[in-house]
């Protein structure tokens, strides 16, 4: 009966499989759709943790897909002291924040060359820590990198931004200057964000925070607050001028968009030129995100995601006018951290494709994306059980990944 259900109608037939091996937790095996060709059930096969329905078709649990280009997965190293952000170097190596405060470069086979100490004071408690770094668009000619981190000021701690010279012997950073900070600042060790990426102008998107805390977390929602948003400032640190905020009264002019719990994966589209988000949801509710500006994306009002406790979020809703809908949730979550575009022809069919860090998920999520929608979802390096951090895409074409355990991976091309 099933065989002749899926010739006749085979997007019901993957529904009634996906149903079926959601119930069980097993994984399917693919299935053929109307052209002959393998179609893959969700990747996802565990029960969610609430019961809402999605805006959209697609807009969870999509099909999975599965890579017919031979890779390897290579672990390099596991010297590097809880990393957490990762970005490539003009020659090819890699620049390497460390949670504790360090940074260091590492070669594309693992080894450390550099280790670079005498950075600003961090708080290493709970989330905090140093944070991501980037360099430059220049950083050819200038040396200079920036980075995020959680400072110790009057009031708690906050997410702060600095920028400094990369000296000629790469042992430290020279005439470091603090260019930004979000406040307020609170009492907590939580959710800072963080990730830092340029646009094509050289200015800078940061993603901060809400800082967890039930009684600051609305702040997300407050123009008047940097946490909880989407920070688009120059080098100098000032807001870009003509900034969707600019002449709103009240409102901070370099406030980019708002909304979010924990937007800990930030990366340009390198084919539509837009910034994608990836955020750190409660019990169920990541999201992937395209962010516009002067957007509204919820935290904490609208989410697919549940309290811990198992209470709803405020009123539990997902829908509202004004609301920016994610373009893909994950229910139960995988907790993601660092994102990344493949733009490599190395792997043609990951051309295009956003990668994505999994934490409590213990995996690197491909998502296969047309027309700014996923069609299609992959789950790789899951064999090895480790925390996803951050990734960055080598001048080779591998994907490389750095986990909180000090692992630094390759996954490539054999």
């Amino acid at each position: 009966m099933m065989r002749s259900i899926c010739k006749k109608a085979p997007a019901l037939c993957v529904a009634l499989l996906t149903s079926i091996f959601a119930f069980s937790g097993s994984y399917a095996q693919a299935v053929k759709n109307s052209a002959g060709r393998d179609t893959y059930l969700p990747v996802e096969t565990q029960p969610a943790n609430s019961k809402y329905k999605p805006a959209f078709a697609g807009q969870t649990r999509i099909a999975g897909v599965k890579t017919k280009t031979p890779v390897s997965v290579s672990l390099l190293s596991k010297d590097l002291e809880h990393p957490w952000g990762i970005c490539l170097l003009p020659d090819g190596r890699f620049l390497i924040s460390e949670k504790l405060g360090t940074m260091c470069i590492v070669t594309t086979a693992g080894k450390i060359v550099k280790h670079i100490t005498g950075l600003p004071a961090v708080v290493p408690d709970g989330q905090g820590g140093l944070l991501d770094v980037n360099i430059d668009p220049q950083f050819a000619t200038n040396r200079m990198v920036y980075w995020d981190y959680s400072e110790q000021v009057s009031g708690g701690s906050l997410l702060a931004i600095a920028k400094g010279k990369l000296s000629a012997d790469e042992s430290k950073i020279e005439n470091i200057q603090v260019i930004y900070r979000a406040t307020p600042a609170y009492k907590g060790s939580l959710q800072f964000g963080s990730r830092i990426v340029f646009d094509k102008s050289g200015n800078l998107f940061v993603s901060t925070g809400e800082r967890s805390g039930s009684d600051i977390r609305m702040k997300a929602q407050a123009l008047d607050a940097a946490i909880g948003k989407l920070i688009h400032i120059t080098k100098s640190g000032k807001p870009v001028p003509g900034g969707p905020f600019a002449k709103t009264p009240n409102a901070r002019p370099e406030i980019y968009a708002y909304g979010f719990r924990s937007p800990e994966g930030l990366a340009m589209n390198p084919v539509t030129g837009e910034l994608w988000e990836a955020e750190f949801g409660p019990r169920g509710g990541d999201e992937i995100n395209i962010i516009r500006p002067g957007k509204n994306y919820g935290w904490p009002v609208v989410t697919y995601g549940i309290e811990y406790s198992g209470e709803k979020v405020g009123a539990g809703i997902q829908q509202k006018e004004g609301v920016e809908q994610p373009v893909y949730y994950w229910d139960p979550v995988i907790s993601p951290a660092g994102i990344v575009f493949y733009n490599s022809n190395v792997i043609p069919e990951w051309k295009g494709n956003l990668f994505v860090g999994g934490l409590s998920s213990m995996h690197i999520v491909r998502l296969v994306i047309k027309n700014n929608k996923v069609v299609g979802e992959e789950r790789l390096l899951k064999d090895e059980g480790e925390r996803v951090r951050a990734l960055a895409v080598g001048k080779d074409g591998a994907l490389y990944a750095v986990t909180d355990s000090g692992r630094f991976y390759r996954v490539g091309k054999k």
